[in-house]
Formats: C-alpha cells, sequence, structure tokens
C-alpha cells in the first residue's frame, strides 16, 4: 500500500520547516520506503506499519501545537509492492521521459 500524508502543526508559525524535520524523523527511522516531496510525504508499507508511522508522526507533530491537521490518501493494492516509484515509472514509461521540470 503506497499512503500520501501530510502533517501540519497549526499556530506554529508559517515556517514549518523545523516541525517537519521532526516529524519526518519518525518516518526515517522506520525503515519503510519513502519520498519527501513539497507538499506531503509518500511512504510504502502494509497497513499496520504504515498507519502505526503516521500515528507516531501525528504525535510529534502534537509537541509543537495543541492542533495538528493531518491529511492522509491511500492507494491499497493488492498483491503489488514497490509502488512508490513504480507508479512514476509506469507513467513516465508510457510518456516515453521523465515528469520532471526543475527551475
Amino acid at each position: 500500500m503506497v499512503v500520501s500524508f501530510s502533517i501540519v502543526p497549526i499556530g506554529s508559525g508559517t515556517e514549518l520547516r523545523e516541525q517537519i524535520s521532526e516529524i519526518l524523523r519518525v518516518v526515517d527511522e522506520s525503515g519503510l520506503p519513502y519520498r519527501l516531496t513539497a507538499m506531503a510525504t509518500e511512504i510504502e508499507g502494509d497497513w499496520d506499519e504504515v498507519m502505526a508511522v503516521i500515528k507516531a508522526a501525528h504525535e510529534v507533530g502534537r509537541r509543537f501545537s495543541g492542533r495538528v491537521l493531518t491529511h492522509i490518501a491511500i492507494d491499497d493494492r493488492e498483491g503489488f509492492e514497490g509502488r512508490l516509484e513504480g507508479k512514476v515509472k509506469d507513467v513516465e514509461t508510457l510518456a516515453g521521459k521523465r515528469l520532471e521540470r526543475k527551475k
């Protein structure tokens, strides 16, 4: 299963890089495959593993604020692994190129 999630401590100011860095320490230490993007983090694993990581990350967010907003999107496809990178590669293969443009 691939999960995209974001955790935002509300009321912690407009710069959240320090809080997000602490939250991502939980994700990194989980040992699960993950990728940080500009707006969310994507993680891959089974239901119990992934949800435990998100719960722990949410709890870290609570250390910074009495209110935390967590968004979760789940792609749960039975029998498939390696989809964190595979989903992107599949589309790029059909497009015939890497689908990313940097400034």
